[in-house]
């Protein structure tokens, strides 16, 4: 799934392709990805045809273009894509919504496994994605009070950094990620984390996914892309995410993978050690 690096990468993309045009025409050729919106596919097309793009913005994981007083939330899920191009290209495997601008390109949205979603919501004045926390990267951001909630968590380390109600945008890469550079096992009781553990695993997790940004994200297939359908290259930089069985780049040990919610958790067995 798509974090925060990688909905950035596309952020940013949005801003350079689509911001200050005018939507001149919708198709939705799958209705999956607006189910949210009242009134379904039709009510979409005519309540985005002809408003401009004023904006795109970002918290976590979600994305949004300015409409006037309006925003559009998109989730990508686990494969969507925003892909631009001119109208009469081929258009790509799993092209679901297509968005045609006012400079003569269009906007696709492609989703393979239709998890992401597009969503109108009104009056902009109200925070369009009022149940995501701040993340690292935003001004709102207070690093020694979410440490302070993270440890007050009856729960595990890892599960509150995925907990986008605490801290938003870090996924399953990036915690295992932040995890190792803090040296701190995925089991550890919040309860057991020192202050300067959780500042640190805080830290280390906004650094990581500052340097993802700049690879371009996290790419291990085709399902990420910016949009110009090039991939992030973040993935060479990776020291425990998707290595087991390589050494530990820190001493050497063999990367471990764990069985975590249906996924899977790296560590380091010596860099970070099980809780007691």
């Amino acid at each position: 799934m798509p974090e925060l690096p990688e909905v950035e990468v596309v952020r940013a993309g949005l801003q350079s392709h689509a911001v200050g045009r005018r939507i001149d025409a919708v198709t939705v050729l799958h209705p999956r990805p607006v189910r949210q919106h009242p009134g379904g596919a039709e009510a979409f097309v005519s309540d985005l045809t002809g408003m401009r793009v004023d904006d795109a913005r970002r918290r976590g994981k979600y994305l949004w273009l300015v409409l006037g007083p309006d925003a559009l939330v998109v989730h990508l899920g686990m494969s969507g894509q925003f892909r631009i191009a001119h109208a009469d290209d081929e258009h790509p495997r799993n092209t679901r919504v297509l968005f045609d601008l006012s400079d003569g390109t269009q906007l696709r949205f492609v989703d393979q496994r239709m998890f992401g979603g597009l969503e109108l919501r009104r009056d902009l004045a109200h925070d369009p994605v009022p149940h995501i926390a701040p993340d690292p990267f935003g001004p709102d951001f207070r690093l020694h009070d979410v440490a302070r909630t993270l440890r007050s968590r009856r729960t595990t380390v890892k599960r509150a950094l995925l907990d986008q109600r605490l801290v938003s945008g870090i996924g399953n890469i990036y915690a295992d990620e932040a995890l190792w550079h803090a040296r701190l096992h995925f089991e550890t009781p919040t309860t057991q984390v020192g202050p300067r553990q959780a500042t640190a695993v805080l830290r280390a997790a906004e650094r990581v996914m500052r340097e993802a940004l700049a690879a371009g994200g996290t790419s291990f297939d085709s399902l990420y892309v910016n949009v110009n359908g090039e991939s992030g290259y973040f993935e060479r930089g990776l020291n425990v995410y998707g290595r087991e069985g390589l050494p530990c780049p820190r001493c050497g040990a063999a990367i471990r993978r764990h069985p975590f919610m249906n996924r899977s958790s790296f560590t380091c067995p010596k860099c970070q050690r099980v809780p007691r």
